[in-house]
């Protein structure tokens, strides 16, 4: 549907038809006049289905007609918040520019103490950094009349939920609410009853899905890398995200590619701010071409036509395999999801596609066939998968080998 069918200024229109956007998105189209209307907002979209715009193109209108307020976006890491500050600078574009402050850790507080004098239209930030701010006095806590919990899931699921109570208590119980979730899991369904009042709910049931090629391929664990070079090499992909579930993994990962001859580098949540924001600038101007992460750091990571995704390991949950893929095939583009399956991670895989109600058939690599079996298991009765803690540890798997009488 057109974005002038929605009722906003014309200074909104012209920056989205400067950024080539047209047609409004399922998500913008429900969220966008109840969020004009002053309604809190519970809204449920797939990864890369537009919901940023979905927030800040309401609220950038009802800054321009009321000439103040606040509104508060937290986020749950520093490339999300970046990407939301972006979104906003690059709609306003047209407009009597709004003061927006970005603010989140791993940098230096006192540029951002300054930006928030005089106060702000425009707060976007992380929980830690923004109650480090709060703690100094820079945010205007009286003023902040909307605020916006983006990825209310991994708010919650990354640790953030009593960082996210200390906060709530201090705003202004008279205020606009807007969660935007890609699930709605029982703990966000929790947050929402306790924050949001009569909320317009907004789920895009009938959302066409991302087209993503979906792929799974059995391995020998010893062959993870092997594998993985040998799919670099055959589809020639320009860009490709690699997940991992460490940061000493990512960083081994990284630096056997590079002596394959591969232009790769890490990015793991203890890169320094600067040293994250080149390695991103690298990937999306071609200097690399893989990009080996963490589910942490990679959260808010946009690169435009990103061709592939591949799971070098498996993710620990079935929202994070979700997220992780849906960095491919965003914006109506193709893409393709290759996940690694060792033998003791095939029952974490078939939890995986129950959970999301997928069926994806196995593959192999003729060069590398996948002969090995599955370690013995502390708890194989329960067939969990690995899921939430319950994987093995590597002093158990030692322990299992030495029963089996392996080396």
């Amino acid at each position: 549907m057109p974005f002038s069918t929605l009722a906003l200024d014309a200074a909104l229109q012209r920056a989205l038809a400067d950024a080539g956007f047209d047609r409004a998105t399922a998500i913008q189209h429900a969220a966008i006049p109840p969020i004009l209307a002053g309604r809190d907002v519970l809204a449920t979209a797939r990864t890369g289905s537009g919901k940023t715009a979905a927030y800040c193109l309401p609220l950038l209108q009802k800054q321009l007609a009321a000439g103040r307020g606040c509104s508060l976006i937290l986020l749950p890491t520093r490339e999300l918040a970046q990407q939301v500050g972006d979104t906003l600078w690059q709609l306003s574009a047209h407009l009597p520019r709004p003061k927006i402050v970005v603010a989140y850790g791993g940098v230096s507080i006192n540029p951002q103490l300054m930006a928030l004098r005089g106060g702000a239209d425009f707060i976007v930030a992380t929980p830690g950094r923004l109650l480090d701010l709060i703690d100094n006095n820079a945010v205007p806590l009286g003023s902040i009349d909307t605020l916006v919990l983006d990825e209310a899931d991994r708010l919650l699921a990354l640790g953030f939920a009593d960082e996210l109570g200390r906060i709530l208590a201090l705003l202004p119980a008279q205020r606009q609410t807007l969660m935007f979730s890609a699930t709605f899991a029982a703990n966000v369904q929790q947050l929402a009853a306790r924050l949001l009042q009569q909320p317009q709910r907004v789920a895009i049931a009938d959302e066409a899905a991302p087209d993503i090629s979906q792929r799974a391929i059995e391995i020998n664990a010893a062959h993870r890398y092997a594998v993985l070079q040998a799919l670099l090499h055959e589809a020639a992909w320009p860009q490709v995200l690699v997940f991992v579930n460490s940061k000493h993994d990512a960083a081994e990962l990284a630096q056997w590619l590079q002596r394959e001859g591969i232009r790769a580098a890490a990015l793991h949540g203890e890169l320094a701010q600067g040293r994250r924001e080149r390695v991103l600038d690298n990937l999306k101007n071609g200097t690399l071409q893989v990009l080996v992460a963490t589910d942490l750091a990679a959260r808010g990571i946009d690169i435009p036509a990103l061709p592939a995704v591949i799971n070098a390991e498996l993710p620990r949950s079935p929202q994070d395999y979700t997220h992780r893929i849906g960095r491919t095939g965003r914006a109506g583009q193709t893409g393709v999801a290759i996940s690694l399956i060792d033998a003791d991670s095939r029952a974490h895989f078939r939890l995986i596609e129950k959970r999301l109600g997928l069926k994806i058939a196995r593959e192999q690599l003729a060069a590398y066939p996948a002969t090995d079996t599955p370690a013995a298991r502390l708890a194989a009765a329960d067939d969990n998968g690995g899921i939430k803690g319950k994987r093995m540890s590597k002093k158990d798997k030692l322990r299992a080998a030495a029963a089996a009488g392996k080396p």
